[in-house]
């Protein structure tokens, strides 16, 4: 009964669609030739049969195109902007199809380039509403009780915990969960348990089963093939949530290559127009503040020169980007032999090994204003991780699970770690947990609002010394 309303479902929208389509192709002639006019004076307006005559045409390879795009798939489960994405390609597809047939098997009849720009256009927009409007009443109905399907989940643990309250968070898509399936120690996920594994069978020969859900942990994950042989040819649908939560390290997705299904586990976010806009952020900003800054880093230096022996600035090596290092610019805060017997070691309070003026320019974070040179040579960014000295990275990545993963991006001027307080002699498992969450929320915006804080809360700190 079920595949009889879908295969209906899909005939009606089908018809649906078609129909648009044809007044699409009509509607394109009328604003072409009677809305629009024609760009210039022409001696009478081309007759409508012979764009009649492509109606027959339009809606065979129309027609074959949605269904090329699985536009008639059920799409409960489906994102709004892919089924726009693939109604713009069908219709693309349609309009070249359409081309090659007016020329070859029309030669004799002029048509409209603007006809069939404006039909291009049309087809793309008018379908996309309907359809959208469409599945906004279905969502509408389905708040309301009706056009239910009912659910089983197989499994336990996080998958089975998210896909729960995925649903739960979405009425609309008038999915009911009628219970788990799984070890009982392991279904406390909010619906109730319908009984083992092995029982799976027995259970939906029992219950109106229409989806199944497939949420298995990682360590069941060798029940899969006995699961999928219990639900044989049993006419449901089936979704795996995989278990990603406990594989990925960071930022994981899920995407496509020739048909091959691949899941991301450890993923930068800063690729492709990520990458170009941070970057172009990061010298626009950057190239401001270093011109805002020079006065007063020339001041310091001067300040520098005076009060201390030895050279204004402090070249270190840091590491950033994937690991490598790099060389990190600051104003001189300490000493010049401030290492000289104690090796590689971070500041304290009252750290006697600071010059005259390297307490305030350390409370102020104006030590750090160089660094703006390497922002702009492309070794920082002005919002990331804080980078950390060779040495000291070698035993953090011992100690701290998930420190390299900070290295997936630029280290920063300032981060979601320091605006927060983590900075300085602080815990490093605190700042690492800081930094993750940052990378893995990264956004524009993320950075943006980092940086408004950075300046709100001003650079100073307690643990800036």
């Amino acid at each position: 009964m079920l595949k009889a309303h879908a295969r209906l479902f899909e005939h009606l929208t089908l018809a649906m669609d078609l129909v648009l389509i044809a007044t699409c192709w009509l509607g394109a002639y009328a604003l072409r030739f009677y809305v629009a006019g024609p760009p210039m004076v022409v001696s009478e307006t081309p007759p409508l049969r012979g764009y009649l005559l492509q109606l027959v045409p339009i809606l065979l390879v129309w027609g074959a195109a949605f269904h090329w795009f699985d536009l008639y798939r059920p799409r409960r489960l489906g994102s709004r902007v892919s089924e726009w994405g693939d109604v713009a390609k069908a219709s693309t597809l349609g309009v070249l199809v359409l081309v090659a047939i007016m020329t070859f098997a029309f030669k004799h009849e002029d048509y409209s380039r603007v006809v069939i720009v404006y039909f291009w256009v049309l087809s793309i927009v008018v379908v996309s509403v309907w359809r959208a409007t469409f599945r906004e009443g279905l969502r509408l109905v389905r708040r309301g009780g009706l056009n239910l399907r009912y659910a089983v989940i197989v499994g336990g643990g996080a998958p089975a915990t998210e896909i729960v309250g995925a649903i739960r968070h979405r009425p609309d898509l008038g999915l009911l969960i009628l219970g788990v399936v799984g070890d009982k120690e392991q279904a406390d996920v909010g619906p109730r348990w319908l009984g083992r594994f092995e029982e799976l069978r027995a259970i939906l020969d029992s219950h109106d089963v229409n989806v199944v859900f497939l949420a298995l942990p990682q360590r069941d994950s060798w029940r899969l093939g006995a699961v999928l042989a219990d639900i044989g040819d049993e006419p449901v649908t089936i979704h795996l949530v995989p278990d990603v939560v406990s594989l990925t390290s960071l930022r994981g997705g899920i995407e496509e290559l020739e048909g091959v299904p691949l899941i991301h586990l450890r993923e930068s976010p800063l690729h492709g127009w990520n990458r170009v806009l941070k970057r172009l952020v990061d010298v626009v900003v950057g190239g401001l503040a270093l011109v805002v800054a020079t006065p007063a880093m020339l001041a310091i230096a001067v300040a520098i020169k005076v009060t201390s022996p030895g050279p204004v600035w402090l070249r270190q090596e840091r590491m950033g980007l994937d690991g490598r290092a790099f060389t990190m610019l600051k104003f001189r805060t300490m000493r010049t032999d401030a290492e000289a017997e104690t090796g590689p070691v971070w500041a304290v309070e009252r750290d006697p090994r600071r010059t005259p003026i390297g307490s305030f320019l350390r409370r102020f974070s104006l030590d750090e204003l160089p660094q703006l040179v390497n922002v702009l040579r492309g070794e920082m960014s002005l919002v990331g991780p804080r980078p950390e000295r060779p040495v000291f990275v070698d035993e953090f990545r011992r100690r701290v699970p998930g420190y390299m993963l900070r290295h997936k991006v630029k280290a920063g001027m300032t981060g979601w770690a320091q605006v927060n307080g983590w900075r300085g002699n602080t815990s490093i498992e605190k700042r690492v947990e800081y930094d993750l969450y940052y990378i893995e929320r990264w956004s524009l915006a993320f950075d943006v609002k980092i940086m408004l804080q950075t300046f709100w809360r001003g650079f100073s700190g307690p643990n800036a010394y």
